[in-house]
């Protein structure tokens, strides 16, 4: 497992970090992002969607829709667990089928996929600091 640390000091920073990492994602990859609220994990998928050809300004948090896919190149998928109550929900709403989808996934709340999330999910974790900032540290499975 590799560990890269970032530093984020704004929503465009943020946005830069998820940049970063898509420009490195290819189909099938899922990525679990854990934050609390308001850590940024939205402004993360903007970067990432951005890094595929999706416009950023029209990814949103999927919180009451459980998914949003966005059509680029890969598509992108971003779900956010947070109002599932029990992990068959995951079947039942279909969102573990992007999952083991032909684009992209990122994943908000992923302990509530964990039996579906395969070994090379990437970890991203966000966290607030005491200036403001985020730390963001990313890991990666190793080949």
């Amino acid at each position: 497992m590799s560990l890269e640390r970032i530093i984020s000091q704004s929503p465009a920073d943020t946005m830069e970090a998820g940049r970063s990492l898509g420009n490195e994602l290819g189909v099938g990859a899922v990525v679990a992002l854990i934050g609390d609220l308001g850590a940024g994990k939205t402004h993360f998928v903007k970067g990432v969607a951005a890094s595929k050809g999706i416009d950023p300004s029209t990814v949103t948090s999927p919180t009451f829709t459980i998914a949003q896919v966005y059509s680029g190149n890969p598509d992108v998928a971003h779900l956010d667990l947070y109002r599932l109550e029990d992990p068959q929900e995951l079947v039942q709403t279909g969102a573990v089928d992007y999952i083991d989808g032909d684009g992209i996934c990122l994943i908000e709340w992923p302990e509530k996929a964990e039996d579906w999330l395969p070994e090379s999910t990437v970890l991203v974790r966000i966290q607030h600091m005491d200036d403001g900032a985020r730390q963001i540290d990313i890991a990666k499975p190793t080949p």
